[in-house]
């Protein structure tokens, strides 16, 4: 057996490979995580889009009262819902890119350990820093979004309590008529 080949065995063998592999999984790991629950904030966008959906039809048709406020406040709430998704969408672009830099910083560990030479030891270090980047963008994303969905919260409380008063208003004109 040569001299080379004899090295390149025990590289393989070593738990080297392994252990400098670790890291570049747990943020695989932590990307997964963000994935998931990204994508929960997406499904939750849609359903209340779908909602939504709803009251505009039962505003069309004439079924709930004070339409034009409803209409105003829909079409606002709609906005957000949109420019949340769209930051959603580019989180989990981000976050996905993320993951394959991670891979692939693990990979190209493992190719390094086995293969590389002292020349190519930057490689895996500059993938898993590009990988590191995108997560940094995810989480700038969906920081963002975070303020958006605290708007549409905040505005649908807002539109909850108009609609008491009114509620209020409508009941104490109705106690104050004669024959009540």
């Amino acid at each position: 057996m040569q001299i080379h080949e004899k090295e390149l065995i025990e590289s393989l063998s070593s738990s080297r490979i392994l252990t400098s592999m670790i890291t570049p999984a747990v943020l695989i790991s932590a990307c997964g995580t963000l994935i998931l629950s990204t994508s929960s904030r997406m499904g939750r966008i849609f359903d209340r889009v779908n909602v939504m959906k709803g009251e505009v039809e039962a505003i069309v048709e004439g079924k709930i009262s004070h339409p034009e406020e409803r209409m105003r406040h829909l079409r606002g709430q709609i906005q957000l819902q949109r420019r949340r998704a769209t930051l959603i969408q580019k989180a989990m672009v981000s976050l996905y890119t993320a993951t394959a830099m991670f891979i692939a910083s693990s990979l190209a560990i493992a190719a390094n350990v086995a293969y590389g030479s002292s020349d190519t030891v930057w490689i895996p270090t500059l993938i898993a820093l590009v990988g590191g980047l995108f997560l940094f963008i995810a989480s700038a994303l969906l920081l963002y979004e975070s303020r958006f969905n605290l708007r549409f919260v905040n505005r649908s409380i807002d539109f909850i309590e108009f609609l008491e008063e009114e509620g209020t208003k409508k009941y104490r004109g109705n106690s104050q008529m004669p024959g009540n």
